[in-house]
Protein backbone atom coordinates (compact mmCIF):
# COMPACT_ATOMS: atom_id res chain seq x y z
CA UNK A 1 0.00 0.00 0.00
CA UNK A 2 2.80 2.41 0.94
CA UNK A 3 4.59 1.57 -2.29
CA UNK A 4 1.45 2.32 -4.31
CA UNK A 5 1.01 5.66 -2.58
CA UNK A 6 4.60 6.59 -3.30
CA UNK A 7 4.13 5.58 -6.94
CA UNK A 8 0.97 7.65 -7.25
CA UNK A 9 2.62 10.68 -5.61
CA UNK A 10 5.52 10.44 -8.05
CA UNK A 11 3.16 10.38 -11.04
CA UNK A 12 1.21 13.35 -9.66
CA UNK A 13 4.41 15.38 -9.30
CA UNK A 14 5.48 14.46 -12.82
CA UNK A 15 2.10 15.43 -14.22
CA UNK A 16 2.17 18.79 -12.40
CA UNK A 17 5.65 19.50 -13.77
CA UNK A 18 4.49 18.73 -17.30
CA UNK A 19 1.49 21.06 -16.92
CA UNK A 20 3.68 23.86 -15.55
CA UNK A 21 6.12 23.43 -18.43
CA UNK A 22 3.34 23.57 -21.02
CA UNK A 23 1.87 26.71 -19.43
CA UNK A 24 5.28 28.39 -19.37
CA UNK A 25 5.92 27.53 -23.00
CA UNK A 26 2.53 28.85 -23.99
CA UNK A 27 3.05 32.10 -22.11
CA UNK A 28 6.49 32.53 -23.66
CA UNK A 29 5.13 32.04 -27.15
CA UNK A 30 2.36 34.54 -26.52
CA UNK A 31 4.84 37.09 -25.16
CA UNK A 32 7.05 36.62 -28.23
CA UNK A 33 4.11 37.22 -30.55
CA UNK A 34 3.14 40.44 -28.80
CA UNK A 35 6.68 41.72 -28.16
CA UNK A 36 6.95 45.22 -29.68
CA UNK A 37 10.47 44.68 -30.93
CA UNK A 38 9.53 41.52 -32.78
CA UNK A 39 6.58 43.22 -34.44
CA UNK A 40 8.71 46.18 -35.42
CA UNK A 41 11.45 44.09 -36.98
CA UNK A 42 9.02 41.98 -38.93
CA UNK A 43 6.51 44.57 -40.04
CA UNK A 44 8.14 47.97 -39.87
CA UNK A 45 7.89 50.02 -43.04
CA UNK A 46 11.13 50.20 -44.98
CA UNK A 47 12.68 53.57 -45.63
CA UNK A 48 10.81 54.97 -48.60
CA UNK A 49 13.09 54.54 -51.62
CA UNK A 50 10.24 55.15 -54.05
CA UNK A 51 9.85 57.95 -56.62
CA UNK A 52 10.33 60.76 -54.07
CA UNK A 53 13.34 59.29 -52.27
CA UNK A 54 16.38 61.58 -52.43
CA UNK A 55 19.64 59.72 -52.92
CA UNK A 56 22.52 60.36 -50.56
CA UNK A 57 26.18 59.40 -49.95
CA UNK A 58 26.65 55.71 -49.23
CA UNK A 59 23.54 54.56 -51.09
CA UNK A 60 24.05 51.68 -53.51
CA UNK A 61 22.28 51.95 -56.86
CA UNK A 62 22.06 49.62 -59.84
CA UNK A 63 22.08 51.26 -63.28
CA UNK A 64 21.38 49.13 -66.35
CA UNK A 65 21.20 50.04 -70.03
CA UNK A 66 19.13 47.50 -71.93
CA UNK A 67 21.10 45.20 -74.25
CA UNK A 68 24.44 46.62 -73.13
CA UNK A 69 26.10 44.70 -70.31
CA UNK A 70 29.11 47.03 -70.33
CA UNK A 71 26.79 49.82 -69.19
CA UNK A 72 25.26 47.82 -66.35
CA UNK A 73 26.82 48.85 -63.06
CA UNK A 74 26.30 48.67 -59.31
CA UNK A 75 27.62 51.92 -57.85
CA UNK A 76 28.06 53.48 -54.43
CA UNK A 77 27.31 57.18 -54.08
CA UNK A 78 30.58 58.76 -52.95
CA UNK A 79 30.90 61.11 -49.95
CA UNK A 80 30.90 64.09 -52.35
CA UNK A 81 27.50 62.94 -53.63
CA UNK A 82 28.75 61.78 -57.04
CA UNK A 83 29.08 58.58 -59.04
CA UNK A 84 31.19 57.82 -62.10
CA UNK A 85 29.49 56.13 -65.05
CA UNK A 86 31.09 54.82 -68.27
CA UNK A 87 31.14 57.18 -71.26
CA UNK A 88 29.76 60.17 -69.34
CA UNK A 89 32.07 60.45 -66.32
CA UNK A 90 31.02 61.97 -62.99
CA UNK A 91 27.37 62.73 -62.21
CA UNK A 92 26.04 64.43 -59.11
CA UNK A 93 23.52 62.10 -57.48
CA UNK A 94 22.95 63.30 -53.90
CA UNK A 95 19.71 65.17 -53.43
CA UNK A 96 18.17 63.79 -56.62
CA UNK A 97 15.34 61.34 -57.20
CA UNK A 98 15.67 58.23 -59.34
CA UNK A 99 13.57 59.90 -62.06
CA UNK A 100 15.85 62.96 -62.15
CA UNK A 101 18.97 60.83 -62.30
CA UNK A 102 17.48 58.64 -65.04
CA UNK A 103 16.63 61.72 -67.10
CA UNK A 104 20.17 63.09 -66.87
CA UNK A 105 21.88 59.79 -67.69
CA UNK A 106 19.55 59.25 -70.65
CA UNK A 107 20.39 62.71 -72.00
CA UNK A 108 24.15 62.34 -71.59
CA UNK A 109 24.42 58.79 -72.89
CA UNK A 110 22.19 59.24 -75.96
CA UNK A 111 25.09 60.33 -78.26
CA UNK A 112 26.79 56.97 -77.54
CA UNK A 113 23.71 54.72 -77.33
CA UNK A 114 20.76 56.07 -79.34
CA UNK A 115 17.33 55.67 -77.71
CA UNK A 116 18.71 54.03 -74.56
CA UNK A 117 16.37 52.14 -72.23
CA UNK A 118 17.70 52.77 -68.73
CA UNK A 119 16.60 51.27 -65.44
CA UNK A 120 17.81 52.45 -62.04
CA UNK A 121 17.16 50.76 -58.71
CA UNK A 122 18.17 51.58 -55.14
CA UNK A 123 19.74 48.39 -53.79
CA UNK A 124 20.83 49.63 -50.36
CA UNK A 125 19.86 52.69 -48.36
CA UNK A 126 22.98 53.64 -46.37
CA UNK A 127 22.67 57.41 -46.22
CA UNK A 128 19.80 57.57 -43.71
CA UNK A 129 21.82 58.70 -40.70
CA UNK A 130 20.51 60.41 -37.59
CA UNK A 131 22.30 61.57 -34.46
CA UNK A 132 21.25 61.45 -30.79
CA UNK A 133 23.44 63.42 -28.39
CA UNK A 134 23.28 64.68 -24.84
CA UNK A 135 21.83 63.01 -21.77
CA UNK A 136 20.95 59.60 -23.15
CA UNK A 137 22.52 56.32 -22.15
CA UNK A 138 24.06 55.48 -25.55
CA UNK A 139 24.51 58.64 -27.65
CA UNK A 140 25.83 58.36 -31.17
CA UNK A 141 25.14 58.10 -34.88
CA UNK A 142 22.50 55.66 -36.08
CA UNK A 143 21.98 54.25 -39.57
CA UNK A 144 18.32 53.66 -40.37
CA UNK A 145 16.76 51.03 -42.58
CA UNK A 146 13.22 51.70 -41.38
CA UNK A 147 11.18 54.82 -40.78
CA UNK A 148 11.89 55.90 -37.20
CA UNK A 149 10.18 58.53 -35.03
CA UNK A 150 11.68 60.50 -32.13
CA UNK A 151 10.59 58.09 -29.39
CA UNK A 152 12.04 55.14 -31.29
CA UNK A 153 15.32 57.00 -31.85
CA UNK A 154 15.59 57.78 -28.14
CA UNK A 155 15.05 54.10 -27.42
CA UNK A 156 17.82 53.20 -29.88
CA UNK A 157 20.06 55.57 -27.91
CA UNK A 158 19.39 53.68 -24.68
CA UNK A 159 16.70 56.03 -23.36
CA UNK A 160 17.04 59.19 -21.29
CA UNK A 161 19.35 59.17 -18.31
CA UNK A 162 18.35 60.36 -14.84
CA UNK A 163 19.62 63.91 -15.44
CA UNK A 164 17.88 64.58 -18.75
CA UNK A 165 15.59 67.60 -19.07
CA UNK A 166 12.75 65.54 -20.45
CA UNK A 167 10.61 68.37 -21.74
CA UNK A 168 13.37 70.41 -23.37
CA UNK A 169 14.48 67.98 -26.08
CA UNK A 170 15.15 69.51 -29.50
CA UNK A 171 15.44 68.14 -33.02
CA UNK A 172 17.75 70.08 -35.35
CA UNK A 173 16.83 69.66 -39.03
CA UNK A 174 18.97 71.03 -41.85
CA UNK A 175 17.00 72.03 -44.95
CA UNK A 176 19.34 73.58 -47.49
CA UNK A 177 21.03 76.50 -45.77
CA UNK A 178 18.31 76.73 -43.13
CA UNK A 179 18.25 74.95 -39.77
CA UNK A 180 14.85 74.28 -38.21
CA UNK A 181 14.54 73.52 -34.49
CA UNK A 182 11.63 71.27 -33.49
CA UNK A 183 10.56 70.90 -29.86
CA UNK A 184 9.88 67.58 -28.16
CA UNK A 185 8.34 67.21 -24.69
CA UNK A 186 8.98 63.62 -23.69
CA UNK A 187 6.44 63.28 -20.90
CA UNK A 188 3.64 64.89 -22.90
CA UNK A 189 4.24 62.60 -25.85
CA UNK A 190 4.42 59.50 -23.67
CA UNK A 191 1.14 60.50 -22.02
CA UNK A 192 -0.42 60.91 -25.47
CA UNK A 193 -1.17 64.64 -25.27
CA UNK A 194 1.40 65.97 -27.80
CA UNK A 195 1.69 63.12 -30.29
CA UNK A 196 2.26 65.50 -33.22
CA UNK A 197 5.73 66.16 -31.76
CA UNK A 198 6.68 62.51 -32.31
CA UNK A 199 7.70 63.15 -35.91
CA UNK A 200 9.27 60.70 -38.36
CA UNK A 201 12.93 61.60 -38.62
CA UNK A 202 14.73 62.55 -41.81
CA UNK A 203 18.29 62.10 -43.02
CA UNK A 204 20.72 64.13 -40.93
CA UNK A 205 18.33 65.02 -38.07
CA UNK A 206 20.08 65.65 -34.75
CA UNK A 207 18.23 65.00 -31.48
CA UNK A 208 19.68 66.95 -28.56
CA UNK A 209 18.75 65.91 -25.01
CA UNK A 210 19.91 68.63 -22.57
Amino acid sequence: MVRNRRWMARWVRMAMCMVSLLVALGAGAQAQESKPGAAASGGAAAVDSGPDYLLGPGDVIDIAVWKDETLTKSLVVLPDGKISFPLIGEIRVAGRTIAQLKQEITKKISPYAPDPVISIEVKQVNSMLIYVIGRVNAPGRFSLNTNVNVLQALTMAGGLNAFAKRDKIKIFRQEGQKTTILRFKYDDVVEGTELEQNIVLRRGDVIVVP
